[in-house]
C-alpha cells in the first residue's frame, strides 16, 4: 500500500504543480491530496513537501486550522481571471463554450473565496 500512496501522492503533486499554469486545474487541492497520500506512503516525501517554500504553508495551515492563507487565495482568483478571461477572448469560438467557461471560473472563484482565512476574518 505504501507504493499506491507514494504513486498517487506523486500524481497529485504533478496535477497541482499543472495547476499552476491551467486555469481550471485547481493547486491546492491537488497539494493537499499530496501530503495526505505521502504522510500515508512516505514520510520522507511527506517531510519534503513540507519543508517546501511553496507549498508547505499551505499544507500546514489547513492540516492544523483547516483554512487558506487569504493571499493564496487572492492570487489564484486572480491568475484564474487573468488565464479564463485570455482564452475566453481569443482562444475560444463556440459562444456556448465561452459562457461554460465562465461560469465554471466565477463558480470556482466563489467556491476558493468562501473558503476560511485565519489572516483575514471574513
Amino acid at each position: 500500500m505504501r507504493g499506491v500512496f507514494l504513486a498517487l501522492g506523486t500524481a497529485a503533486l504533478v496535477l497541482g504543480v499543472l495547476g499552476i499554469f491551467l486555469p481550471l486545474l485547481p493547486t491546492t487541492p491537488f497539494v493537499l491530496l499530496a501530503a495526505a497520500c505521502y504522510a500515508r506512503g512516505s514520510r520522507r516525501f511527506y517531510q519534503w513537501l513540507l519543508a517546501q517554500r511553496t507549498f508547505g504553508p499551505i499544507v500546514h495551515e489547513w492540516q492544523h486550522y483547516r483554512s487558506i492563507p487569504y493571499k493564496t487565495k487572492l492570487t489564484a482568483v486572480v491568475l484564474m481571471s487573468l488565464t479564463l478571461g485570455t482564452s475566453i477572448v481569443f482562444f475560444v469560438k463556440p459562444v456556448w463554450l465561452k459562457v461554460a467557461l465562465a461560469v465554471m471560473g466565477v463558480g470556482l472563484a466563489v467556491w476558493l473565496y468562501r473558503m476560511p482565512s485565519r489572516d483575514r476574518p471574513r
